[in-house]
């Protein structure tokens, strides 16, 4: 009977190749790696996968969960596929996850013996020296390591977590050895190997060590995962910092320098940059120089990211990074096993990406949706129900063109979505089942069951696995790999009571519900936002709310989604905003101005869209038109295109809503001590609307910038009513020039202490724009030769030099 401790680094594709080849010619009968026992049904699964994936372990109806993901290039998949292929059995053999999901795993850390071994050896950086001593050799010295690291843990003391794990992993062998296997190969992390050599503690003294662990239940399957994950800086402890250049090693064993080159050349080239075969041999002929002066017997990636830089990417940073995420990251997603267990809801996402035709990539892109294409709408309605369920696979994107019909999404695939399934599960059994009712718990004011558990992994030498946080959570990092508890504790059953969803919430919720396509969960949402839209005063969280309710009523037009009571809620609040917003005008601070300002643009835009209900009164005038006020109206103004690109429709029914918001505004506009922001704003919706006339407009200009008013209360009017367009003061010779003389006729204090005001108007134009008011300016005062020749243009100059300043144009 013979017992081989073979320890490498979890993801080193050196180790990797050693430990096949060793495993070829010590041909056992029983191989155990570390891993959660409760895994072992799922090996056999592993030849019909493709990796990176991960083993996922969590505990039903909570938030715990933890990883140990597999690469190409890890030494522990290749163990698998050798036993899976040879017909060998292969057992996991770490601390069961029933007990790490069940305790905190505290203790201290151990010392990190790669760094301890590399400054030994005279190296400064750890990855390096593994990289000379190991991965370039091709070879690794089992026998060589395990004596480092008895040196490294000479005096040691595990904490309690480690010498449990350890103690578990010799009770493992124990019985493998027992049941009579005679040739046992152990693969673990080579600060484990002294452990399991050697003089070893005894049974008894193990057994008290696992005696009384805290244990829950915990289900267990694989994932697929990404290189992007795997990555060290993602938050997983025993990662690499570069996974793609790893697997590049471990598939490339020769001439593994050249055919990296080629591959960085090829990604540049695809992103327009020039790379001949010349520029790759002299990138090969610097990285291997540099190795040879370094003393290495390899050119590692140091020195073939120094030949990217210098020779293929000429210095251009931004090209280097493009290579590293392209490449020395990489974005490969990896593939389970249809046999993998799933909960019913995964297995449903899975046939709807398959009717839906929708790939799953780690890599981003952008998915183009038209929404009259039976195909495109369902795909639509898939990826607004799965981010009601906090899976963000498509993050939307501004639609190009104009019309409702468009959708654009930016589609990604992360690993922790499948766990995000596996916890909504208790939901439903579909996607469309379990969004419903998320939709009714976020309406009742509380959240589904989708907090922010840990997630761990098993931990390379001296680093502790951290926490990965989900979508909208920050998973806490603990020591060893144990994930920790959900910040604030739980709810019975995993439901985590959240405060109750503000007005706009509720009004988004509808909006989602629609995108959605979930008209099991509208009703309840709609009676949950005509209950708080009954009982809220507050006119500004009406506002914040009526824009979605409006966008919700179109989506249902345009998607042929039913959504009756949408109109008179609208128009409801819609009334209440009106009789509230006098009030809420008066006696606000400029900052509060500046918000409320975005929110009367935002309701202003909804009213364009609101179809009030079937038996509203029309207005008294003929359709699109009302009586004129005080001669600021021009007549028969044309109807006004929508916020979504589509000719809002003029109806009597729309006009009358549409009238009562106007006659609001102007009401609200000749209001006493209004903000000069506010003012400024409504005269510019005004006018945009066709309810004043541009002398109309003018002349309240005018009056804001008369002698009278504080030169800032002036700057504020002028910023309300430009609102970052410049076409006005382009096109309107006398607003210009009201604008001009007011600007011109201010003393060189006031002009001062206006100064930051106008910059951030003018800051807000177009560059277009600002050269065309430049040379309206420059224009307005040299119609006459006469007067131009009169000009000192040296003593015009500081002033032509402010001017272009407040522009913010060169002088040609």
């Amino acid at each position: 009977m013979s017992v081989t401790v073979l320890g490498v680094r979890h993801h080193g594709p050196g180790s990797a190749r050693a430990v096949r080849a060793e495993l070829a010619r010590l041909r056992p009968d029983a191989i155990l790696i570390e891993g959660p026992p409760e895994a072992d049904p799922l090996i056999a699964l592993a030849p019909e996968m493709e990796p990176p994936v991960a083993l996922l372990a969590h505990v039903p109806g909570s938030t715990r969960s933890a990883f140990w993901p597999f690469a190409l290039f890890s030494p522990e998949w290749q163990a698998i596929l050798y036993g899976t292929a040879e017909g060998v059995p292969v057992r996991f053999v770490d601390l069961p996850a029933v007990h790490t999901l069940a305790t905190d795993g505290g203790g201290t850390a151990h010392a990190d013996p790669l760094g301890e071994l590399a400054a030994a050896a005279g190296y400064d950086d750890p990855e390096r020296w593994w990289e000379d001593v190991v991965e370039h050799r091709g070879d690794t010295p089992f026998q060589t390591i395990a004596e480092a690291m008895a040196a490294v843990r000479e005096g040691h003391q595990p904490g309690p977590h480690e010498a449990r794990r350890e103690a578990h992993m010799r009770r493992c062998l124990r019985a493998a050895v027992k049941e009579g296997f005679e040739r046992v190969a152990v693969v673990c992390g080579a600060w484990h190997v002294p452990a399991l050599t050697g003089a070893l503690p005894s049974a008894t003294a193990d057994n008290a060590l696992l005696r009384g662990l805290p244990k829950v239940k915990a289900e267990l399957t694989w994932v697929p995962w990404t290189y992007g994950r795997l990555a060290s800086h993602s938050g997983y402890g025993a990662g690499v910092t570069s996974p793609g250049w790893y697997h590049h090693l471990f598939t490339a064993p020769d001439r593994p320098v050249e055919r990296w080159l080629t591959s960085a050349a090829a990604a540049l080239r695809q992103e327009g940059t020039a790379v001949s075969p010349a520029h790759v041999i002299e990138a090969v002929r610097l990285a291997e120089t540099l190795a040879a002066l370094r003393g290495r017997p390899l050119a590692g990636l140091g020195e073939v990211t120094e030949a990217v830089r210098a020779v293929l990417c000429d210095g251009d940073e931004l090209l280097v990074r493009l290579v590293q995420r392209r490449l020395v990251v990489g974005d490969r997603l990896g593939s389970v096993s249809p046999r993998t267990p799933m909960v019913p809801l995964q297995r449903d996402l899975r046939e709807q990406q398959r009717r839906a035709k929708l790939g799953v990539e780690a890599l981003e892109r952008e998915l183009d949706l038209d929404l009259r294409k039976p195909l495109d709408l369902t795909r639509s309605r898939l990826l607004h129900r799965l981010r009601l369920l906090g899976v963000e696979w498509g993050r939307p994107g501004e639609a190009r063109g104009r019309g409702t019909f468009r959708e654009v999404w930016h589609l990604a695939w992360r690993p922790e979505y499948d766990l995000v399934l596996i916890e909504s599960a208790a939901l439903g059994t579909t996607v469309e089942s379990a969004a419903t009712q998320r939709a009714r718990a976020l309406a009742r004011g509380a959240s589904a069951p989708s907090g922010s558990g840990g997630a761990a992994a098993h931990g390379s030498p001296g680093s502790a696995a951290r926490g990965l946080p989900r979508p909208g959570s920050a998973a806490r990092p603990s020591a060893h790999g144990v994930p920790g508890a959900a910040p604030g504790g739980a709810a019975p059953g995993g439901a985590a009571p959240e405060p109750a969803v503000s007005l706009a919430e509720l009004a988004g919720l509808v909006e989602r519900c629609l995108l959605a396509d979930l008209g099991g969960a509208l009703p309840q949402v709609l009676a949950a936002l005509s209950d708080r839209a009954a009982l809220d005063t507050d006119v500004t969280h009406l506002m914040a709310a009526l824009p979605s309710m409006v966008r919700a009523q179109r989506y249902g037009d345009v998607r042929g989604t039913p959504a009756d009571g949408l109109e008179a809620i609208a128009e409801s609040m819609l009334d209440r905003i009106r009789a509230g917003l006098p009030a809420a005008v008066t006696g606000i601070s400029d900052e509060a101005a500046a918000g409320l300002v975005g929110q009367l643009e935002a309701v202003h835009a909804a009213v364009a869209l609101l179809t009030p209900p079937p038996g509203n009164p029309a207005s008294s005038g003929p359709a699109g038109e009302s009586p004129a006020e005080g001669g600021d109206r021009s007549p028969g103004s044309p109807p006004q295109p929508d916020a979504l690109g589509a000719e809002a429709p003029t109806g009597r029914g729309r006009v009358a809503a549409r009238e009562r918001w106007l006659a609001t505004l102007r009401a609200v506009c000749d209001r006493p001590r209004l903000h000069a922001l506010i003012e400024g704003r409504l005269v510019r919706l005004l006018l945009d609307a066709g309810e004043l006339t541009p002398s109309g407009a003018g002349e309240r200009m005018a009056r804001s910038m008369s002698r009278g008013n504080p030169p800032a209360r002036a700057a504020a009017w002028v910023e309300g009513f430009m609102a970052g367009k410049g076409l006005l003061l382009v096109h309107d010779s006398r607003l210009l020039t009201l604008v001009d003389d007011w600007l011109t006729g201010l003393t060189p204090e006031e002009f001062t202490g206006v100064l930051p005001l106008l910059r951030r108007t003018f800051s807000r134009f177009e560059a277009p724009e600002r050269r065309a008011i430049g040379q309206r300016v420059r224009a307005s005062g040299g119609e006459e030769e006469g007067r131009r020749r009169q000009v000192d243009e040296g003593r015009a100059a500081p002033a032509v030099r402010t001017v272009e300043m407040i522009l913010g144009v060169a002088r040609g």
